[in-house]
């Protein structure tokens, strides 16, 4: 029986993932359609003559979850060099106080009664509170599609929105644990992984936080980009063919199908189509009668510096936040003004601490990221001078003399992050607000279109590397079930 041919629209973690796990069982002849040079969507280097760094994400979550679908999909995980991450970072607040994140239980209470005592029974509450929640979270959220809308709305469901506290934001709830505002800011910044307001992001994204503690942070030797390439060698092995300088321009639809893909001027056929990419941009694929017509809310942006350094600076944690004197202001400039931080909170990277690979012998990389407004109305040109004030504050707060140890230094902004197929110029796709989260944001089978699919951080269950992974294992378990019962109905099974 002659496999069906489905072509891959960008090659985006989701995208690869897919193409990974289906390759493994057989199932289908593979190509993947990649506009530019190279495959990994935000998963890129920032390369300078012998340095490199992580381009998007940095910070590994859910390990387990990742190394098991990249098993499913046949790699072996003594192949993916990973390692924990201890502690998992530091926080240093404006009035010059530090609070250091751990996965050990022990060492967190401890750190607690040092810095914030009178918070540790609330940190084991909130331990408490977030394990139920995680574990009934995952179940009836990240491992279940709703391409059936009226699935979601069940009385489990309900049920366990209601325990999630979904009604509630992530900064509320947290008020509810710690009795120090500082505590609660290091318990609720974790929304900004995904591009999220803290205060407009549904409580359930609080379980990020706790899942830091529990499953612990993680670092991929290489940089978090090697994945890309350990994935693609190995799909190149089973014969995925693989079309980078291809850019899919249109999806014409005839009787509630794609039949063919039109790619650099030219047609090819085929039998199933799956979109990788910020669903948005995605939608526009589509003959404007076939479109979703929806509005979508993008996430924030983010200015990213990244330098290469004549030396290191020697420290126990590669990841560290340095929060502004007031970050609800931050926040509020980035989500309701539109505007420029004046005093932002920003993170910064250092992973040549513990990877030779990066940089030329004794030299180092160093990654900066400040969260700004994904938005056109930002004059782009008037960044220099929140960098430059960045730049002071590293200097005084962790990095002395920084700027006299800067070999290089690159600019990423939102403009150039829409420029590069990032939707409206938000680094994490469509921002994880109530009506944008689980039944409301686009499925892996988002129209009424028999052979048409998508995965990636604008689809359920949403961004951030493992849950894209995980949406692409819902995506090839459901294209299997597909083919399974196609092939039994046509053997009159």
């Amino acid at each position: 029986m002659k496999k069906p041919h489905i072509a891959i629209v960008g090659g985006g973690i989701g995208g690869l993932v897919t193409a990974l796990l289906l390759s493994n069982k057989e199932t289908h002849n593979i190509s993947i359609f990649e506009k530019n040079k190279q495959l990994g969507g935000r998963l890129a280097y920032e390369r300078n003559e012998g340095f490199k760094i992580d381009q998007g994400p940095t910070i590994i979550l859910l390990p387990e979850t990742l190394m098991e679908i990249l098993a499913e999909g046949g790699m072996n995980r003594e192949d993916i060099p990973i390692q924990r991450c201890d502690p998992l970072y530091h926080i240093h607040f404006k009035d010059g106080s530090t609070y250091t994140k751990y996965a050990d239980k022990e060492k967190q209470l401890e750190e607690l009664n040092k810095k914030f005592p009178g918070n540790e029974k609330g940190y084991e509450r909130f331990l408490k509170d977030m394990k139920i929640r995680f574990m009934e979270g995952k179940e009836q959220f990240l491992e279940r599609s709703f391409v059936d809308k009226k699935s979601f709305f069940t009385r489990k469901n309900i049920q366990t929105l209601i325990k999630l506290k979904a009604y509630q934001n992530v900064k509320r709830m947290m008020r509810s644990y710690f009795n120090d505002e500082r505590l609660v800011e290091a318990y609720t910044l974790q929304t900004l992984y995904i591009g999220g307001h803290p205060e407009q992001s549904p409580a359930m994204y609080s379980l990020v936080s706790y899942s830091e503690h529990t499953h612990g942070i993680w670092y991929l030797k290489g940089g978090y980009a090697h994945l890309v390439e350990l994935i693609e060698r190995e799909l190149v092995n089973r014969g995925v063919k693989i079309h980078t300088q291809s850019e899919v321009e249109h999806l014409p639809i005839v009787n509630k199908r794609v039949q063919a893909l039109q790619v650099s001027g030219r047609q090819v056929s085929v039998d199933q189509v799956v979109l990788n990419g910020d669903f948005p941009i995605m939608d526009r694929l589509l003959d404007s009668t076939h479109r979703n017509k929806r509005t979508y809310t993008p996430s924030s942006g983010c200015l990213l510096l990244y330098m290469g350094l004549d030396k290191n600076y020697p420290n126990e944690a590669i990841h560290q936040f340095f929060m502004s004197e007031d970050f609800d202001r931050h926040m509020k400039q980035v989500f309701s003004d539109k505007s420029l931080p004046d005093d932002p909170s920003f993170y910064t990277f250092h992973p040549s601490l513990v990877d030779s690979s990066l940089a030329p012998e004794g030299k180092g990389v160093l990654y900066t990221l400040i969260p700004v407004p994904a938005v056109k109305t930002v004059d782009w040109n008037q960044q220099n001078q929140l960098i430059e004030a960045v730049i002071d504050e590293m200097e005084e707060r962790g990095f002395p003399d920084l700027r006299n140890h800067i070999e290089w230094m690159n600019v990423r902004n939102p403009e150039q992050a829409e420029k590069d197929g990032l939707f409206a110029g938000g680094s994490f796709g469509i921002a994880p607000t109530l009506f944008q989260s689980g039944v409301f944001r686009p499925q892996l089978q988002p129209y009424p279109i028999d052979n048409l699919f998508a995965v990636g951080a604008s689809v359920h269950p949403g961004g951030g590397v493992p849950i894209v992974m995980q949406g692409a294992k819902l995506l090839s378990d459901h294209l299997q079930s597909e083919g399974m019962t196609r092939h039994n109905y046509k053997r009159g099974g």
